[in-house]
């Protein structure tokens, strides 16, 4: 067997065991996913997912488990993405979130995450 014959599978075998190059979300949306997160941990409000009501820091840390998992697979180039799959239901019960502050009434964290990104767009 000579070396040509051999370095083909070599190089094949390496191909598939070499990670695939996996893109970070552009730098804008770094950022305001980064300032969703804090202001859903700074906030103390209260968070509903899957039948249980959670502190902020518990839900910003479950988002963002949820933002990295979905950043790796290249799932998100929006941060409107980043509200849409990760912080508008659980992928396991399909149920939505919700949020509450200060005693008010329950909204979909869905519709909280989108007024805030407004508002910090707008600065």
């Amino acid at each position: 067997m000579n070396k040509r014959s051999t370095l083909g599978p070599v190089l094949l075998l390496g191909l598939l065991l070499t990670p695939a190059a996996r893109a970070e979300p552009p730098t804008g949306v770094q950022i305001e996913v980064n300032f969703l997160l804090g202001y859903v941990e700074g906030s103390r409000c209260e968070f509903y997912r899957n039948g249980t009501w959670h502190d902020s820091k518990a839900a910003q840390a479950h988002l963002r488990d949820k933002y990295k998992y979905l950043a790796a697979g290249n799932l998100i180039n929006t941060t409107e993405q980043f509200i849409d799959r990760a912080a508008t239901e659980s992928s396991l019960s399909g149920q939505p979130y919700e949020v509450r502050c200060n005693g008010g009434a329950a909204v979909t964290t869905k519709q909280w995450l989108r007024d805030e990104l407004a508002r910090f767009r707008t600065f």
